[in-house]
């Protein structure tokens, strides 16, 4: 499985918004907080590896 590396670059309730990390496009993939280490905030980077988000 390909490790993936994003940005929380918004939160709006219960929800985190990421972008990719080194992609072109402005898409963004929302996730429910709950999925994510209770540390994130705007700002944080993340690794997506083995259906898991940790903080890099």
């Amino acid at each position: 499985m390909e490790t993936k590396l994003y940005t929380v670059t918004r939160i709006e309730g219960e929800y985190a918004y990421l972008r990719q990390d080194n992609q072109e496009c402005d898409e963004e993939l929302f996730i429910a907080m709950a999925l994510l280490p209770p540390e994130v905030d705007i700002g944080t980077r993340l690794k997506y590896e083995l259906f898991e988000y940790s903080i890099i």
